[in-house]
């Protein structure tokens, strides 16, 4: 199945995630690849993932990633995918620097092969429903963009995503191998998006060669580079930076303490009063933060202190 593949003898963690930014064709051309093998590993030991949620959460982080690395400085974005499948809600947040993190409604969902014999990451997202983008750009509103699940297979869907709510033309390809054991073999992707200025023989070439392109995982599984990957797709690339890709969670206790701070001395007390404690989880990254009685009583008396200071 996609996204199943014999253990190479290479050690995965030897090999940092990386993205690639660049040209092609004079500049007429913009060109993202990623390998994300140790970042969606990460996301399926924290959230415990079956393989095809496995699937569909990496080719949504890999997106992601290469998304955030289109915009600058402490800008940052949110990629929802929220189709009719039984995964639920896929999730991921990326910004400039490369952090990236993700997770999934429901988990531990895998169903059979798909008539391909690849895992039916399609039958899991759905094939209805809508892509959400939304960038924290630093200003007083955050963009938002949206566009219809048209596959459900992800990569075809943020082509689409792309073609109509930004109006730039691409190409989209994502991947996830996932081992016998749940591990993440290989995961990554690329974008190619064509600028104004292409001539027709130049969209036809490019064309060409994505229609002979194997799928994005095998061509990590032969331990093809990544610049080899999109010189396949583009022959004139000029490589502009590369940028390493980490898991990132932007949780901590004192986050969670003021969001129940927050919650006022009311609902505190309720709390204290029915449970004794409270643990709190992070949808991100399954970090359990605890609280106990005393731990509770302090943060209620910071509710009231903060309510008389408002």
């Amino acid at each position: 199945m996609e996204e199943s593949k014999q253990q190479q003898n290479i050690n995965q963690d030897t090999v940092q995630d990386m993205l690639i930014r660049g040209t092609g064709l004079g500049g007429k051309v913009r060109i993202f690849a990623a390998r994300t093998t140790n970042l969606v590993n990460e996301l399926q030991r924290r959230h415990g993932t079956y393989p095809t949620a496995t699937a569909a959460l990496g080719r949504t982080v890999t997106a992601a990633a290469m998304m955030g690395a289109m915009l600058k400085g402490e800008e940052k974005l949110t990629v929802q995918v929220k189709g009719d499948g039984p995964i639920g809600q896929v999730v991921a947040d990326a910004n400039a620097r490369g952090e990236v993190r993700g997770y999934v409604t429901h988990p531990q969902v895998h169903l059979a092969s798909n008539s391909e014999g690849k895992l039916d990451v399609a039958g899991a997202v759905g094939r209805s429903g809508f892509i959400h983008i939304t960038k924290d750009l630093g200003l007083k509103e955050p963009y938002r963009g949206s566009s219809p699940i048209i596959s459900g297979e992800l990569g075809e869907d943020f082509t689409y995503y792309f073609a109509t709510s930004e109006q730039t033309p691409s190409a989209v390809g994502l991947g996830v191998l996932v081992d016998t054991d749940n591990s993440v073999l290989h995961a990554g992707g690329f974008i190619i998006q064509l600028l104004p200025g292409l001539y027709d023989e130049e969209i036809t070439k490019i064309e060409q060669s994505l229609s002979t392109l194997p799928p994005v995982t095998a061509l990590l599984d032969q331990g093809m580079e990544l610049e080899e990957l999109v010189t396949w797709i583009v022959k004139d690339v000029h490589i502009m930076d590369r940028m390493p890709l980490v898991f990132q969670c932007q949780c901590s206790r004192e986050r969670v303490e003021s969001t129940l701070i927050s919650l006022g001395q009311e609902e505190l007390r309720a709390i204290i009063n029915e449970d004794h404690k409270a643990e709190v989880v992070c949808h991100f990254c399954n970090e359990a933060y605890a609280f106990n009685r005393d731990d509770l009583e302090k943060l209620a008396a910071a509710a009231v202190t903060k309510k008389t200071q408002s």
